[in-house]
């Protein structure tokens, strides 16, 4: 049965752009930045369950894994930052499942998922899809911030995050921002450094033409 078969009502989202977002059929003329920002600072990791006086947000989980995965490869591309910064964002239109649940839903949540990467790639001038090689530098980084989430901030102890993501290298809690952030903060963190990016990407782009 095809995914379209399987939903009735709607299947867009209304974003506080005005845009409307199609889960079945994403286009990139409907993905902007502020919303994904607006959205990634308002769902919690850990499904909020984290000590703090705020969620972490997956808006600064991204940052913290950019920020390892350009100290991990220096020679990382602006482009393989941007990925990096954005490697979660469908998750502003679909949340942040816990990966047990991902397991038990299976493949109609990997096929949207995969959509809206292809549509928000797409509207940033990016491949709709990274390549096995960088998408596994980014999911190394994205395991070490992981390690430091659940035992700073999800309880699990040092012994039980080993188990899970193994032993960071290179890394120490120190080196990492992950206290939790108002939402504004986050949204505004990452809206940040999303015009760094963009800036740094645009000036290449004219020295090279």
């Amino acid at each position: 049965m095809a995914l379209a078969d399987t939903v009735s009502g709607r299947a867009w989202q209304r974003m506080l752009s005005g845009r409307r977002l199609d889960l079945l059929d994403p286009s990139p003329l409907d993905v902007e930045i502020s919303d994904i920002a607006h959205g990634l600072a308002r769902v919690a990791r850990w499904n909020g369950q984290t000590s703090g006086d705020h969620a972490f947000s997956v808006a600064q989980h991204s940052l913290i894994v950019e920020d390892i995965f350009r100290r991990s490869n220096p020679k990382a591309t602006l482009d393989d930052l941007l990925v990096a910064l954005l490697h979660d964002a469908p998750e502003y239109v679909i949340g942040d499942m816990i990966s047990p649940f991902k397991a038990v839903v299976g493949g109609g949540y990997k096929v949207v998922e995969k959509r809206l990467e292809g549509a928000i790639h797409l509207r940033f001038g990016l491949p709709a899809h990274p390549k096995a090689a960088l998408k596994d530098q980014i999911k190394k980084a994205d395991i070490v911030c992981a390690y430091f989430e659940a035992t700073v901030l999800a309880g699990f102890s040092e012994a039980e995050a080993r188990k899970y993501f193994g032993q960071p290298r290179g890394f120490t809690r120190d080196m990492l921002a992950i206290e939790p952030l108002p939402a504004f903060q986050a949204q505004a963190k990452f809206l940040e450094r999303f015009e760094a990016l963009e800036a740094q990407r645009a000036s290449v782009g004219m020295v090279a033409k």
